[in-house]
Order: C-alpha cells, then sequence, then structure tokens
C-alpha cells in the first residue's frame, strides 16, 4: 500500500502524457475510442490527486518523487504538499468534469478531427499537473510549453477567427514564456542551481545580488504574460471567445489560475517570503498593480454585448483579486488569494459550461441570445443563477468567502483601495449577471432555427441532453458544497501553504 502510495505523484501526470499519446492512435483504428480512453486517463489522474491531498493532510508531510531515482538538486523531482496537491485536485477535476459534459459537443463541432482534440486536451491537462507537481524550475519551463504548445492547438480549432486569436496568443505567450526562462536562467547563473528547494536555501545568502533582482523581475513578468495581468492581457479576450465550446471550459478555468499558483510557488518556495515582502518591500506596488487589473477588467466587461467575451474580462479581474490578495503579504490576504485560485476555477468552468449549453440551444454567445430561457430551460438558469451570485460574491456561495478573506487581508493591510476595487468590481458583476437575469426571465424566447419568437408555453420546456445537464448541475451545486467547508479547506490546507512567521 505505502509503495502504492510513494507512485502516485508519478501517475497524476504520467497516465495522461501517455493516454494523449495512445488517443493519437487510436483515431487511426476507431475514434469510437479516443473519448473513452481519454476520460479513463483524466479519471485515473483525478482519484490519484485526491489520493495525494488526503495523505499530505492526514500525515502533515510533503511527498516527494524522484525521477529515475536520482536525488535533488541533481535529478527531477516532483513534490506534493499541502497547496500543490489542492491545485492537482482542481486541475483534474475540472479536466473530468468538463471532458465528461462536452462529449455531445465535441462531436458536433469537431467530427473527423474529434481524436486529435483530446488527444490535445489530455496534454494540456498533463502540462498542467506537471507545472503544479514539479520541483524544478527548469522542468516548470519544459512543462509549461507543452501546457501552452497543446493550447494554442486547442484554441485554433475553434470558431471562424480561432487562427487569428490563436496567433495573438502565441506571440504574446511565446514573450512570457521566454522571460521565465530568462529568469531562471539568470537564477542559475547566480546560483548554479535549478531546484526550487535548493534554490531557496542558497538566495539568502546573497539576497543583495543585482542578478537575482533581475531574476524575479523578469521571471514575474513572463508569469503575468501568461495570467493575462493589465497590461498584458492582450491576448486573453479573443482567445477565450473565440475557442471551441470544450477548449474554453477547459483552458479558460485553469490557464489564469494555475499560472497565479506558480506565482505563489516562486515568491515563497524559491525567492522567499522574506526577500519579497521584507527586503525588497514590493507588496505595494504590486498591490495597485492588482487594483488597476480588476477595474480594467470590470469596465471592459461591461462594454461586451458577446457572453463569453464579458466572461473573459471578468477573468482578467479575477486575476486581479489574487495576485492582489497575495501581495497583501498577511496571512488572511494571502489564504483568500489561494482559496479563490480554487473557487473561481469552479466557478468559471460553471458558466462556461453554461455558455456551453446556451451556444447548443440558441446557436450563438451574443448576450441576446439568450432571451426566455428561464422558461424553456428552467435547470440550466437555476445553475446559472448559483454561478452568477458566486461571481458577485453572494452567501452561501463559495465566491462570497474568498472575497470575504480578500477584503478582510485589504483593511489588516491598510489596502483600502484595494478593498474599494474589490466591491466596485462586485457591483458591476452584479449589474452584468442581473441584465442577464433580465433578458433571460422577461423576454420571449427565439428559436434560432427558425427565427421566430415564441410564448411561454408555445416553446416548452428543452433542457439540454443529460451528459450535459447533470455535470453541469453538478458543479453548481459545489459552489455551495464549496461555500460551506470553506473554513476548514483554509484551515486545514491553506494555512499549511503559507510560512509560519507571516501574521
Amino acid at each position: 500500500m505505502e509503495a502504492m502510495i510513494n507512485t502516485l505523484p508519478a501517475l497524476v501526470i504520467i497516465v495522461p502524457l501517455l493516454a494523449a499519446l495512445v488517443v493519437a492512435g487510436a483515431s487511426f483504428i476507431d475514434r469510437r475510442l479516443c473519448f473513452p480512453i481519454g476520460v479513463a486517463a483524466l479519471a485515473v489522474s483525478f482519484v490519484s490527486a485526491v489520493a495525494l491531498l488526503i495523505q499530505v493532510v492526514n500525515t502533515g508531510v510533503a511527498m516527494e518523487y524522484r525521477f529515475a531515482g536520482w536525488a535533488a538538486p541533481m535529478g527531477i523531482v516532483y513534490v506534493i504538499d499541502h497547496l500543490s496537491a489542492l491545485v492537482l485536485v482542481v486541475i483534474t477535476g475540472v479536466a473530468l468534469v468538463n471532458l465528461v459534459s462536452s462529449r455531445q459537443t465535441i462531436i458536433w463541432e469537431f467530427q473527423d478531427k474529434e481524436g486529435v482534440f483530446i488527444s490535445l486536451y489530455v496534454l494540456f491537462t498533463a502540462g498542467l499537473v506537471g507545472m503544479t507537481a514539479t520541483g524544478d524550475a527548469f522542468n516548470l519551463y519544459v512543462l509549461l510549453e507543452i501546457a501552452s504548445l497543446s493550447g494554442y492547438a486547442l484554441i485554433g480549432l475553434g470558431k471562424e477567427q480561432a487562427p487569428l486569436a490563436t496567433l495573438n496568443y502565441l506571440f504574446l505567450g511565446t514573450i512570457g514564456a521566454t522571460f521565465y526562462l530568462l529568469g531562471v536562467g539568470y537564477l542559475y547563473m547566480a546560483t548554479g542551481s535549478l531546484n526550487m528547494a535548493d534554490l531557496a536555501s542558497i538566495l539568502p545568502g546573497i539576497k543583495d545580488s543585482g542578478i537575482v533582482l533581475f531574476a524575479y523581475i523578469i521571471c514575474l513578468t513572463g508569469l503575468f504574460v501568461k495570467m493575462a495581468l493589465f497590461p498584458v492581457h492582450g491576448w486573453l479576450p479573443g482567445a477565450y471567445s473565440q475557442a471551441s465550446s470544450p477548449a474554453a471550459g477547459l483552458i479558460a478555468p485553469l490557464t489564469t489560475k494555475v499560472t497565479v499558483y506558480i506565482m505563489v510557488r516562486i515568491c515563497l518556495s524559491v525567492f522567499s517570503f522574506d526577500y519579497i515582502f521584507n527586503y525588497l518591500d514590493a507588496g505595494k506596488i504590486m498591490v495597485w498593480l492588482a487594483i488597476a487589473t480588476i477595474v480594467f477588467g470590470s469596465v471592459s466587461a461591461l462594454a461586451q454585448t458577446n457572453y463569453r467575451r464579458m466572461l473573459a474580462y471578468i477573468i482578467i479581474a479575477e486575476v486581479g483579486y489574487m495576485v492582489g490578495g497575495f501581495f497583501l503579504g498577511n496571512r488572511i490576504g494571502m489564504s483568500g488569494a489561494i482559496l479563490h485560485i480554487v473557487n473561481d476555477a469552479v466557478m468559471t468552468l460553471c458558466l462556461f459550461m453554461a455558455a456551453a449549453i446556451f451556444a447548443w440551444k440558441t446557436k450563438t454567445d451574443e448576450r441576446e441570445g439568450l432571451k426566455g430561457l428561464f422558461n424553456t430551460m428552467p435547470l440550466t438558469m437555476a445553475g446559472f443563477v448559483l454561478a452568477g451570485l458566486s461571481i458577485i460574491g453572494v452567501p452561501p456561495t463559495c465566491g462570497f468567502f474568498s472575497k470575504w478573506y480578500l477584503v478582510s487581508g485589504g483593511i489588516a493591510a491598510g489596502q483600502y483601495g484595494f478593498v474599494a476595487a474589490l466591491i466596485f468590481s462586485s457591483l458591476v458583476n452584479a449589474v452584468l449577471f442581473f441584465r442577464l437575469f433580465e433578458i433571460c426571465y422577461f423576454e420571449p424566447f427565439v428559436d434560432h432555427h427558425h427565427g421566430a419568437a415564441h410564448s411561454d408555453s408555445e416553446a416548452g420546456i428543452q433542457e439540454a441532453p443529460m451528459n450535459m445537464l447533470l455535470p453541469f448541475l453538478a458543479v453548481s451545486l459545489l459552489l455551495l458544497v464549496l461555500g460551506v467547508y470553506s473554513g476548514r479547506i483554509v484551515t486545514n490546507i491553506i494555512y499549511f501553504a503559507i510560512p509560519a512567521g507571516v501574521i
């Protein structure tokens, strides 16, 4: 049993990595095999991630897996602690649920490219899982590129303007990855090591070095591009609004959140809390950058008539939540930022699953296409209302609790501009979603197949197929479950991810 547990850190990434290759081969034999292989691989990865989280929480000790038996710092190791185990569960859970719910849409949108899409889908997930688990700064770059390249391809398979959106994403994403790699190169030049734990032990002795400072700035700049922090956000709205529904349901909930996790990991596990907040005193300027991101994302979302493009700008604002919360530099703010990684991933998944159902039903992503859906799709709209209320921050949904931590952290740090930005963003989200609720409830349903408006009695209830509807409703209910258990998640998992000396 112990030997099996010790292999879980490898299993969680190797299974989807190999499955991507198997799916690609199966597509030449029988396309019907691709979907069950992909689902099975992600299910194994998800169960492994859950087992790892349980193991780490129960023992309180981080797990280390040495590839090919080589010990750190010479070999590449995977380190599973409270934070990485939590994020692994989020990644694999989102990927699995979204794939299961996207079965109909994948057949509808891709037809003969089904095998290619699922192979890229599983490979993208494997890249994110590896980035989360690795304890090596250069290996993180390699896995970042695996996730990025498969992500570009997934988006490129989307709508008419998808190739152009992908090209924009490719250019900016490559710049972000190059900046990160350059920063790692400077770290290696200063320390002679690439292992994160080894770097953390060396860097305090050379913290006055200009090379270390440059490495920190340039690493973070690369990550800011990847997470779409203002003003280097330009790739995100086009990429997320032009991607196919199944691709958007995977990439939108995970890409920015995993990159925020990487930022937290690099800051705390490589450069150290003391270097960033005491020696550099970088918190204040980063919080103001986060405030600008929140305000820009919220105001831009107000200007959108396309539902998915509106969601894309909301995601940019949410990135500001997490970056600002972390750089508050206190325990409650950091807890809110990490909790919001989990909550926002689930909220975004729910909203993009709703978008997939709306697109299936109305054949459009435009806001006006949602007319009358309360009457024709009452169950779907119930889930959508829950997701909207969670984004706004209404209790007892999970969105309220992470915002509560963030607001409390902002007040404790004296960052009232950040608190004001959070409240402003919540008010904007209330305007956005209640406008959508109004359209869906009061205006008559339009049958886009025939271009005619129907009364409620004529339209009847026309819910999405069960394999789309049931996963969506499960995720919407999870928003309440996460809200109820937010305190336990923070106390039993997130507090252990924050250095002991942080007040």
